[in-house]
């Protein structure tokens, strides 16, 4: 298996420090407002790296933390005239609502910094000792940069010319510009907590570092987070924990790339903002988790109109596909005949989706390998040689079987296939401004027609049914009606 390190920038082979056990950390959310669509992204993504080496056999501990203590957060909280810690509780509670909708596994552990401030004032006390952090006049505490001198090489930037490439906080407290806050002082209006410099809070970056020397130990196997944290909050991560402790923070750091929507960065000014809330008004979270998992994850994906709609599309083929599939295999099963064909598509189901998996979690490519098994699934159900009909209804179910583990593992095809197709016409439905009885009964009257030979009659129903968006399909059994918009990929 490997992972492409972004302290390296290179794909490494994955190798945990502790045999099977792998020791994982993900940076979360600040929790200010509902969670957007990036925050989506993410926990997906680390999520299925988590539940993926578990797949392949590997003891995870996955850690992910909650900002709870913040400047955002007690701006928001004062705006709101609520106490900050509470307002905190609220949102954190909102999203594990939207997380658990959208069906993302849990971390083993959420830790929040509102529940290390010992563990946090600890760290930053020990630095103070090492000589790597100050205290300054007005009570807060600073990391000295230019005390670790490999500062920089996560995010290849030399400590020199930060000053003019880098926006800086400018705080008259500090020895040097390029210092970072890790204990600030309090101020009137703000949540604080005892420290040995007087009463303050913790500042971002120490809060992680806290957190996964207290839950997963001085070195850990994986690192992940947005692109975003690279500089300055990653780079302040490791100048921290590896002053502390001298050895490697992380073997391996993982960044998942960013969400535009339309081309622009998500804003709230610009009206962009999609929150997991409002997408999962819109779209079913398997179609959600499609559209995340159809590019690599360290790639920055451009949210474009069309492509929920293009997720629906496969989802939809897929979901229609397994239907048919289970059925077939009602009708066609025999428990006393267990053989299957002999093929390659359904033999390579599982090698497949691990040899893309293992190549730094390619999930991209995984789903692409969906459309070739199941345009063999969809052949082997038109074939009508009664002599192969129950070994293909056994090759069916092993496919199946063997979609589901692969797959399940990215959470897709847990649903009851019938009521993800159901529900889902029933929202191109009404888009076109149609109803189900409207169209059966169109469907009766061309029956009808037929039965009559009035073909002439029979095919404008066909038309005018075409033109509103609804495609028909005769067969020996009857006639069965689809939107041609979802369909289009099985045509």
């Amino acid at each position: 298996m490997k992972i492409y390190n972004s302290m390296t920038r290179q794909k490494e082979e994955f190798i945990p420090a502790d045999g099977k056990n792998v020791k994982m950390y993900a940076c979360g959310i600040t929790v200010y407002d509902l969670s957007h669509i990036g925050h989506a992204r993410q926990a997906i993504v680390y999520s299925m790296i988590a539940d993926y080496l578990r797949y392949r056999g590997y003891n995870v501990r996955y850690v992910r933390n909650y900002t709870d203590v913040d400047d955002k957060i007690i701006k928001r909280a004062n705006e709101l005239g609520k106490n900050a810690l509470d307002f905190s509780k609220e949102q954190i509670k909102e999203t594990e609502i939207d997380m658990e909708n959208l069906h993302v596994s849990k971390a083993d552990v959420f830790a929040k910094a509102s529940e290390n401030i010992q563990n946090i004032i600890d760290f930053v006390q020990e630095l103070i000792n090492k000589g790597h952090a100050y205290v300054a006049e007005n009570g807060d505490v600073y990391f000295d940069v230019r005390s670790f001198p490999s500062y920089g090489k996560l995010s290849n930037r030399n400590v020199d010319d930060m000053k003019n490439g880098v926006r800086i906080e400018i705080e008259p407290w500090k020895r040097d510009p390029i210092d970072f806050a890790l204990w600030k002082s309090a101020k009137p209006g703000e949540i604080s907590w005892d420290s040995p410099w007087g009463q303050g809070r913790p500042g971002w970056h120490i809060e992680c570092s806290a957190m996964i020397l207290n839950n997963l130990g001085e070195t850990i196997d994986i690192h992940g987070g947005g692109k975003d944290l690279i500089f300055p909050h990653h780079e302040n991560e490791i100048a921290q924990s590896e002053s502390l402790t001298g050895k490697t923070l992380a073997k391996y750091w993982s960044h998942c790339g960013l969400i535009k929507i339309n081309g622009e960065k998500m804003s709230k000014s610009l009206g962009n903002s999609l929150t997991i809330r409002d997408a999962l008004e819109k779209y079913n979270y398997e179609v959600i988790k499609y559209v995340m998992f159809s590019k690599h994850y360290t790639s920055d994906i451009d949210l474009l109109d069309n492509d929920f709609n293009l997720a629906e599309n496969h989802m939809y083929y897929f979901y229609n596909s397994i239907g048919n599939m289970l059925e077939y295999i009602k009708n066609n099963k025999n428990e006393n005949i267990t053989s299957i064909r002999k093929d390659d598509i359904s033999e390579d189901i599982i090698p497949d989706f691990i040899k893309y998996m293992d190549d730094d979690f390619n999930t991209a490519g995984a789903l692409a390998n969906l459309h070739s098994i199941f345009k063999y699934v969809n052949n082997i159900m038109k074939q009508t040689k009664q002599d192969t009909i129950v070994e293909n209804a056994n090759t069916l179910q092993n496919i199946l079987n063997k979609i589901r583990e692969a797959y399940g593992v990215l959470g897709l095809f847990n649903q009851e296939p019938k009521i993800f197709v159901h529900e889902l016409k029933k929202k191109y439905l009404k888009k076109l401004d149609l109803d189900e009885d409207f169209i059966e009964e169109q469907v009766k009257r061309r029956t009808k027609a037929k039965e009559e030979k009035n073909y002439e009659l029979a095919d404008k129903i066909r038309n005018d049914l075409d033109e509103k968006g609804i495609i028909l399909m005769d067969s020996k059994t009857g006639t069965n009606w689809n939107i041609k918009s979802l369909f289009n990929l099985q045509i």
